[in-house]
């Protein structure tokens, strides 16, 4: 039996209210690989609540009493566990996931480690999990890796590295895609004590930490608060605050802030730790717009339906890891919103909205969300201007579980339905 919601606003003019959002997910599961690995030095608070960040620490909290790992969607989980796992000595786990987890490539990783000297087999499908993984002592070294497909590889072996008896140098190849996530963990490594360099395409973590202890304070999640930018621009008139956010953000999708201001012209007023989200007095948003989102590809799906709802057409670069994802995000995009008229071109790495279709958009219509939350939040905004469902409304539960009642606090009516 499958499940849908349909979503609509009930006072379409004015948006307002006040949202609470938890830690970022990128922050939560970077630093519970490094308590994990340094559980004395690191503390956390304001942790995720959301489902890829509980996978992962349950995974961690159960290393001693299980050896097969299920992390379903999650992605980040994944390729971090793999990387963890293979400094675990004498310690042999299976690592497995959903069916479309299993289409998700990992070789690139994986060849990475075995280089290093970790054990590392395939169970099924060469490339692909799930593997199986044997902890061993890695000395460290150098290694290549190519840049573009997926900066969580990277990630991966910079948290882990400072346990390698020499550390590790990645020579990054390629042109490199989601910098903002890198920057993210090399920050993060050094606010731990780790030291790390990174030298134009050169990063280089050295073996052990300093014996400092560290409290950190997840900032909230600015790919969630990206959702709350898409309905201030499609609404009349807003008033939206979201809290724990500040300026000085590790996150790189706090671009969103800029680009609504500069493109869909949202203000964004940053008070005591919260942000005010207002609409800009006789703004007038440009007919066509031009982006290149190679740092920010998260937030894409958030902007094109932002600008299909507001009937202005786009052109969006740099998303080649889009196709790699819970989905392949391109074709799902062009799928679901050739429904509501609007025609969209995409290629290997860019999305363009090319026509808006002169047609009724009919109330029976339901949007899939191919297992993929961004999809199912993404879309949601366009129910200020149309009665919408959406199918596998429960899938918002992999990052952002509160999204439908923090929806209905704003004035949506959220009405949930299955299929017999």
């Amino acid at each position: 039996m499958s499940s849908y919601i349909t979503i609509r606003k009930l006072k379409k003019n004015y948006l307002c209210g006040a949202i609470s959002i938890t830690g970022s997910k990128s922050i939560s599961n970077r630093l519970l690989i490094l308590k994990a690995i340094y559980p004395d030095d690191i503390h956390i608070e304001n942790l995720s609540n959301c489902q890829d960040t509980e996978v992962l620490n349950k995974s961690l909290n159960s290393i001693q009493t299980s050896n097969v790992f299920n992390i379903h969607h999650a992605g980040t989980a994944m390729r971090f566990l793999t990387s963890y796992f293979s400094i675990q000595e004498g310690k042999e786990v299976i690592l497995t996931g959903s069916n479309r987890m299993k289409e998700r490539p990992i070789s690139g990783l994986v060849d990475a480690l075995k280089k290093l000297g970790s054990e590392i087999y395939y169970l099924e499908k060469v490339g692909f999990p799930p593997i199986k993984i044997i902890g061993k002592k890695i000395l460290g070294g150098k290694i290549d890796i190519n840049a573009k497909i997926s900066s969580q590889y990277i990630s991966s072996l910079m948290l882990i590295a400072s346990k390698f008896d020499t550390g590790l140098k990645i020579y990054l190849k390629e042109e490199i895609t989601s910098i903002p996530y890198i920057k993210m963990t090399f920050d993060l490594l050094n606010q731990a004590g780790i030291k790390v360099s990174w030298s134009k395409k050169i990063i280089h973590i050295l073996p052990g930490k300093e014996k400092v202890k560290k409290c950190f304070s997840i900032e909230s999640d600015w790919s969630s608060a990206s959702y709350y930018y898409s309905m201030a621009a499609i609404s009349k008139k807003c008033n939206i605050t979201l809290k724990t956010y500040k300026n000085e953000s590790l996150q790189g999708d706090k671009e969103i802030s800029s680009i609504y201001e500069k493109y869909f012209g949202i203000s964004t007023l940053f008070k005591k730790n919260q942000i005010i989200l207002n609409k800009k007095f006789n703004f007038t948003p440009l007919k066509f717009i031009i982006l290149d989102l190679n740092k920010t590809p998260d937030i894409a799906q958030t902007i094109v339906v932002t600008c299909a709802s507001l009937g202005v057409k786009c052109l969006l670069k740099g998303l080649e890891t889009l196709k790699i994802k819970e989905t392949d995000r391109l074709q799902a995009l062009k799928n679901e919103l050739l429904k509501l008229g609007v025609k969209i071109h995409i290629t290997n790495s860019d999305l363009e909205i090319r026509d808006f279709l002169s047609k009724e958009i009919n109330s029976s219509i339901r949007i899939k969300t191919y297992q993929d939350h961004r999809m199912a939040m993404s879309f949601s905004p366009f129910g200020l201007c149309h009665s919408l469902k959406i199918e596998d409304p429960n899938v918002v539960e992999k990052s952002y579980p509160d999204f439908w009642k923090d929806l209905k606090h704003l004035g949506f009516s959220i009405h949930y339905s299955d299929d017999e």
